[in-house]
């Protein structure tokens, strides 16, 4: 076998993992992200100021943010259900630190701790836990795409074949919630017609630069024989044309349907989808192609299975919407934010209910069909990541009213009650420090090019793998060279940041 075909074989007839690994897995970006905080406040109440230096922020961040997430896709899968435990212990340790640690004019009592905590404000204008989770699907999707090439990645981890649940399946429906959570029909607050259908004209410009990335991938693909999963999306498609289609194809629907109904819509379209597949031809299609001997003949037939899981994508697509219009309902203090936790939850567990119903009745989790088991596991774990990162952040917030000025970058800002002199006993942060702060911060640089930064790993992923047999290699190898390729890609970000770039221009 040539090195194309053994690296095609390398990721093909995959049958992916259990929902319980993929949800202990999950639970890593989170206690991550809750033991950066708790390392920063420590230093801030040992030194009595913000760590200043951006190089040694990038390094913790980095170190803490990233580095734990590339292990435990690695060299620590043996053992994932034990690492977020001992991350857990960790963070509890340095929480416990900090509390018996806290100067004596914070040593309230822990039950007047916990009311301050109760009545503390919150910017309602930030919410950082979609943040977190855009960039943090984009750095675990960077992280998989080369990673999967070495053998130290868990076959069960990369996209399953045909039916299953790998990792990297949860990938590309996390990256279409994700999208959902910050498009225009969310930001936009106006409901009136002519601002739906001002968004649908914005949303068609707008998705020139994907169109214009997966023509650029199909090119660079072909014109270098470049390995591929042909049926993944097909032969000429790609998840770049997928972005965009759904893009277009649901600010239409919203420019029609009232975007506060999305969920309806989505649901009726998940629903008519996974009928036509139990009840037609059209999954023997996707399947099998139109001889039923896995032909390409054609466009429609070559690229099948990237054309016809639009359908499931759009759905995915239109339910994050709804989701995104949710956490964007003005929510200003901790006792609010607690209350859309129990009701993340609780939508968790329904989704999680209905998922083995829909297996039961219709067929298992499909990405290569997007069925609509697929759409609701995809909502279900894309909302169980959300709720960790909104718990991470209320946990940090309630470390800082601990130690008094203490500040951590991509956290909610604490801010005075509306129409309120009075002060509390442990004073609120001030938003300044905490816009000093985002300077300094991986998941800032990270967030304000994406793009570029997805693009970017694309791109170095191909760079490895024509210039490495990653097949081969050793775990040192592999852990230093995905390493640097992580830091490198980090790096490129926050010299960006830093620099207040911006590579956008659509």
């Amino acid at each position: 076998m040539s090195q194309k075909q053994l690296k095609e074989a390398f990721i093909s007839n995959l049958n992916g993992t259990s929902l319980l690994e993929i949800s202990a897995g999950l639970s890593l970006a989170p206690l991550c992200l809750l033991c950066r905080g708790l390392l920063l406040i420590l230093y801030h109440l040992h030194h009595g100021k913000p760590v200043s230096s951006r190089k040694y922020s990038l390094l913790l961040d980095f170190l803490v943010l990233v580095s734990p997430l590339l292990l435990s896709c690695t060299v620590l899968s043996p053992i994932i259900f034990f690492t977020p435990v001992i991350l857990a212990a960790f963070c509890a340790g340095i929480f416990s630190k900090i509390y018996s640690q806290r100067k004596w004019e914070a040593r309230a009592p822990f039950g007047q701790i916990v009311k301050e905590f109760q009545k503390t404000y919150l910017d309602p204008e930030y919410i950082p836990a979609i943040t977190a989770f855009r960039v943090y699907v984009n750095v675990l999707t960077s992280i998989s795409i080369l990673a999967v090439d070495f053998p130290q990645y868990p076959r069960r981890y990369a996209k399953a074949e045909t039916y299953g649940t790998g990792v990297m399946d949860l990938g590309v429906g996390a990256f279409t919630f994700g999208n959902a959570l910050v498009c225009p029909e969310v930001r936009q607050r106006s409901s009136v017609t002519p601002a739906r259908f001002s968004n649908l004209a914005r949303q068609v410009f707008s998705v020139w630069p994907l169109i214009s990335l997966g023509v650029g991938r199909l090119l660079s693909v072909k014109s270098i024989d470049y390995h591929e999963h042909t049926s993944e999306y097909g032969v000429h498609w790609n998840f770049f044309f997928t972005l965009a289609f759904v893009r277009l194809a649901a600010s239409l629907l919203l420019a029609i349907f009232p975007k506060r109904k999305a969920w309806l819509v989505a649901l009726a379209l998940a629903v008519l989808y996974q009928l036509t597949l139990s009840t037609t031809s059209l999954k023997v299609f996707i399947l099998h192609g139109s001889d039923g001997r896995d032909s390409r003949l054609g466009f429609l037939d070559a690229n099948r299975e990237g054309l016809l899981s639009l359908f499931g994508y759009l759905a995915i697509y239109l339910a994050s919407v709804q989701v995104g219009l949710w956490l964007q309902q003005r929510r200003d203090s901790v006792r609010s934010w607690a209350g859309a936790l129990r009701v993340l939850a609780l939508a968790v567990l329904v989704l999680f209910v209905s998922l083995q119903l829909c297996q039961v009745c219709t067929e298992p989790v499909s990405r290569r069909m997007a069925n609509l088991p697929f759409c609701t596991w995809v909502l279900a774990h894309c909302l169980l990541l959300l709720g960790f990162f909104v718990l991470t952040d209320l946990t940090l917030v309630f470390t800082k009213l601990l130690v008094k000025g203490s500040s951590v970058p991509c956290c909610w800002r604490v801010v005075q009650p509306p129409d309120s002199s009075k002060k509390h006993g442990m004073e609120a942060v001030r938003v300044g420090r905490e816009d000093k702060l985002s300077q300094l911060c991986l998941i800032s640089a990270i967030n304000k090019n994406q793009l570029l930064f997805f693009l970017l790993a694309n791109v170095m992923t191909g760079a490895v793998n024509i210039l490495i047999d990653t097949i081969h290699s050793r775990a040192a190898s592999t852990l230093c060279i995905l390493h640097l390729y992580m830091f490198f890609n980090c790096l490129v970000m926050y010299i960006l940041h830093a620099k207040n770039i911006v590579l956008k221009f659509w």
